[in-house]
């Protein structure tokens, strides 16, 4: 590949924080329901008697980030690719539990937590992975809008069938809640 174009840094940076988030998504909730299952042990902090969920991790990950990022006044190219790894790790972690925050409470697996993980994927992915607008042609115009098209089925299709995925797995998976550790 000797005329490959490397990806612009913020592509590189969006790269990053797109599989630190995906991988930590998926691994958290594997985490939980092998916790609830009890086949591995219970390693839920609590705090005086109250679970920490993992949502308040992701917050004081991005809160570090965050001051990270503002406080030095240019971060060096290493620190930057660091804090995308820990900032998609974050975003992750806080948004696994959106429907609980943002419904203050309720079941892990709520609805709302999941939509909230595909549209961040979907445009931490778009970030990652478009050409630039100055780079585009018309078949690359021509494949985005069949990609929308192809994106929006998948979504129409998936939205259905979650709530069917849902009335045939949501009773399973929030009896293994409330049977888990608390």
């Amino acid at each position: 590949m000797a005329n490959a174009v490397s990806p612009s840094p913020v592509r590189a940076i969006a790269r990053r924080v797109f599989i630190a988030f995906l991988l930590t998504f998926v691994t958290a909730r594997i985490l939980v329901i092998l916790i609830m299952t009890r086949r591995i042990p219970n390693m839920f902090l609590h705090a005086r008697g109250t679970h920490v969920h993992h949502l308040n991790y992701g917050i004081f990950i991005l809160s570090a980030v965050g001051a990270l990022l503002v406080f030095i006044v240019q971060p060096s190219d290493a620190l930057r690719q660091f804090c995308a790894l820990l900032y998609g790790f974050g975003m992750a972690l806080t948004f696994d539990e959106f429907g609980m925050w943002l419904h203050l409470g309720g079941s892990y697996w709520q609805r709302g937590s999941f939509d909230a993980v595909v549209v961040i994927l979907s445009v931490f992915g778009c970030l990652a992975f478009m050409p630039r607008l100055t780079r585009m042609r018309a078949h690359h115009w021509a494949l985005g809008a069949l990609t929308v098209i192809g994106v929006a089925v998948f979504y129409l299709l998936l939205f259905s069938s979650a709530k069917t995925i849902g009335n045939r797995y949501g009773p399973w998976l929030e009896d293994i809640e409330a049977a888990g550790p608390q």
